[in-house]
């Protein structure tokens, strides 16, 4: 039987088209779903606020990815790659900053972010808005900075507003039972009024960093609540750092080795480092030091098999007997 030699190819280039929108779907599938967010907004917020969102970017895949730009579709919005490559089992981030200070209104963007390892896709994230002509922070946000561990600290911002003669702040809420803030009547012109919003952090607050939002309540009618962004660190007598080591693909009995800095308020020595699932090899140091630079070397027992996420613990002696930690993430894979 005769066949026309054409509708061979006829069929390669029909297979060929079918296949190219479903191959693109699914190479933008694996970036799309490495945003556990995808659109944020801001809200109502004042002038010269400081607005900011971090979009994480887990890569929960076996392969190092690479963010090679990101672009915005507004110019009220400025984006910020934190975190151009991406190990397997790390989270890496976007920030998103919304720009108070030279836009008015209802504003939004459009957040592209571009891809180009392990293969090329885009994603699109997006942020909205409304900035306040009538209200103004200063400065735009509460930052505590390093705080020691165990004391208390206050800051104070200046809260600037023009519109209604009888315009109040009635409240100021915390989502979190160490901070805690209170707003205080400065001075009254007509239709101006200027409060001081002062923020206080507890003795008890966790070490760490944090980030969050206060609320401002006033008894406008179509916009009473406006969020203050609030940030700090509470550190600890000792730090390891860095804060988390990615270690990628390893097998059992591979050695993988590392670089700890592990910082005290005190001279101290080194009594042990360990994570569960691997041994740890360093030399211990021998001298009291308020400052240790490690090589360690970790393998994986076999035990940790697949994704892995464990702590390091770091427990020192000497003058400064305590602990801290670091994160550790890598995929174990199997004999």
């Amino acid at each position: 039987m005769f066949r026309n030699p054409s509708q061979g190819w006829i069929s390669i280039l029909l297979l060929t088209i079918c296949w190219l929108p479903f191959s693109g779907l699914a190479r933008a599938d694996w970036a799309t779903a490495m945003f556990p967010v995808k659109n944020h907004d801001f809200g109502d917020v004042a002038v010269a606020s400081k607005s900011e969102y971090r979009f994480a970017v887990r890569n929960e895949t076996n392969r190092a990815v690479h963010i090679s730009s990101v672009r915005t579709s507004c110019g009220c919005t400025t984006a910020t790659v934190e975190t151009s490559y991406i190990e397997p089992g790390q989270v890496g981030s976007i920030l998103a900053k919304f720009n108070t200070d030279t836009h008015r209104g209802k504003k939004g963007a459009t957040i592209t972010v571009v891809f180009d390892q392990p293969g090329y896709a885009e994603v699109r994230l997006r942020v909205d808005g409304y900035i306040r002509k009538d209200l103004v922070f200063s400065p735009g946000a509460v930052e505590f900075g390093k705080v020691p561990t165990g004391q208390e600290s206050i800051k104070t911002i200046r809260m600037s507003y023009a519109g209604r003669e009888d315009w109040q702040v009635v409240d100021v809420q915390s989502r979190l039972p160490w901070l805690t803030a209170k707003a205080s009547l400065e001075n009254r012109s007509g239709g101006n009024a200027t409060y001081l919003v002062s923020v206080r952090l507890d003795p008890g607050a966790p070490v760490g960093t944090f980030q969050d939002e206060l609320i401002v309540v006033t008894n406008d009618r179509t916009r009473p609540r406006m969020p203050l962004l609030v940030s700090g660190e509470l550190e600890s007598e000792l730090v390891v750092s860095p804060h988390s080591l990615a270690l990628g693909e390893v097998k059992p009995g591979e050695v993988i080795e590392k670089r700890l800095v592990v910082r005290g308020k005190t001279p101290f020595l080194i009594e042990s480092i360990r994570v569960k699932g691997w041994e740890v090899d360093y030399d211990a140091p021998t001298e009291m030091k308020t400052a240790h630079v490690l090589p360690i070397r970790l393998t994986a027992n076999g035990d940790a098999v697949g994704q892995f996420s464990g702590r390091l613990i770091v427990t020192t002696g000497g003058g400064l007997s305590t602990s801290s930690s670091s994160t550790v993430t890598a995929i174990v894979r199997g004999k």
